[in-house]
């Protein structure tokens, strides 16, 4: 037994020896863009209160059709192995903008059930538009003004503080991606709609502010940390210079969603110098690391995924899949390479109508990227460092 349990010894020491790596070895030669993660759309949306629910199904049943679905509080998600959340975020300098939403009048003039601002959702301690919250100046997490402000987290700054508070609690987990919807959209088609306030440089400025009063600088990857000597993020994108997993772990990384705000951002801070925020930009622009592709192809995602860009895609959309149980775009998805795979049902949310989910095999947090894979990478390596 002695002499098998030698032999079995050297055999593993030689399989190290020949593939050149071990789990601390492939860390230091894998890059965050040569593998995939899972990430949840709209990770604060709580679901909607029963009121607004039954408001919407009298009113605006297609509405209703693509925002049933809710989340589970950030923190649970990350034990799940979601790694990509999504954070939409209501411009709010002065306080009080979306404290007394319309949805309750609304509620009332249809004849159904009028929900309290500040009731508790399924008997959990949900965030809604609390006005004692809603009062202070900052920037608020909430889906649609008025009708959908139930956030399961809030403000923002909370919401960046529960992210922190886990990350602190596992050092060693892989890179937490937090996108970033700046939500500015035109008045809703209902009486007395909120019209929300518009982003500005001066906004970007406080934004990056607040992620900074959270969050210390070595503590998240900056555009200039990944740009290092290179001119621009997009050259250093071009030529591979991701971080490596063994410099990412244990640190979070902010993206912009939105194209079009990409060049207010940038005001006074040429190829993101000084910023905090990956800008979702064309490939190809000057600060272009970092891109979003929710309804490109599997070949021209794959396309860019080889050039160096780091990707986000849908893996389903507006319910349609949770509810049809189809996989096709997500198997199209995976198949891409593109990086940060977003939906509304990880593995421990799945679809409550087919069980339709997102999820790698095993319990892995991620897998080697199909299209960008790194020979050091093993998919055993993802199975359980959280």
């Amino acid at each position: 037994m002695k002499a098998m349990h030698l032999a079995a010894l050297f055999l593993a020491a030689m399989a190290v020896a020949q593939h050149g790596y071990g789990a601390a070895d492939s860390d230091a030669q894998v890059r965050i863009n040569q593998i995939q993660i899972i990430g949840s759309h709209n990770s604060y949306h709580a679901g909607l209160l029963p009121g607004m629910r039954a408001f919407l199904g009298k009113k605006k049943p297609e509405s209703l059709r693509g925002l049933d679905y809710q989340h589970e509080p950030l923190d649970k998600q990350f034990d799940g192995g979601v790694r990509q959340i999504e954070l939409d975020i209501f411009a709010d300098s002065k306080g009080g903008r979306y404290a007394h939403p319309a949805g309750p009048a609304l509620e009332e003039a249809a004849g159904v059930p009028v929900d309290p601002i500040d009731q508790n959702f399924s008997g959990q301690n949900f965030a809604g538009a609390n006005p004692d919250v809603m009062l202070q100046p900052g920037f608020k997490v909430m889906h649609v003004q008025d009708l959908d402000q139930h956030s399961t987290c809030q403000p923002f700054t909370a919401c960046l503080t529960i992210v922190r508070d886990w990350s602190k609690a596992h050092p060693r987990h892989l890179p937490i991606f937090v996108l970033v919807e700046t939500k500015q959209g035109k008045p809703l088609d209902i009486p007395h709609a909120t019209t929300p306030e518009p982003f500005t440089a001066a906004s970007f400025d406080e934004l990056d502010r607040e992620i900074r009063s959270v969050f210390s600088a070595d503590e998240m990857i900056t555009p200039d940390d990944m740009r290092g000597n290179y001119a621009t993020p997009n050259e250093a994108a071009r030529a591979g210079a991701w971080p490596t997993l063994a410099t990412a772990r244990g640190k979070v990384i902010f993206l912009m969603d939105q194209r079009d705000v990409g060049p207010l951002y940038l005001e006074g801070h040429p190829n993101l110098r000084g910023r905090v925020l990956f800008t979702n930009a064309a490939p190809g622009q000057p600060d272009a690391a970092f891109t979003e592709e929710n309804d490109g192809t599997e070949q021209e995602i794959a396309a860019l995924v080889r050039r160096g860009y780091l990707v986000r895609t849908r893996t389903d959309a507006d319910t349609k899949e949770g509810r049809s149980g189809s996989t096709v775009r997500r198997d199209r998805a995976m198949a891409s390479g593109a990086q940060i795979l977003s939906t509304d049902y990880p593995k421990a949310e799945p679809a409550k109508w087919t069980g339709y989910s997102v999820s790698f095999a095993g319990d892995a947090m991620a897998r080697c990227n199909p299209v960008a894979r790194d020979a050091a990478c093993t998919d055993d390596t993802f199975m359980d460092v959280r």
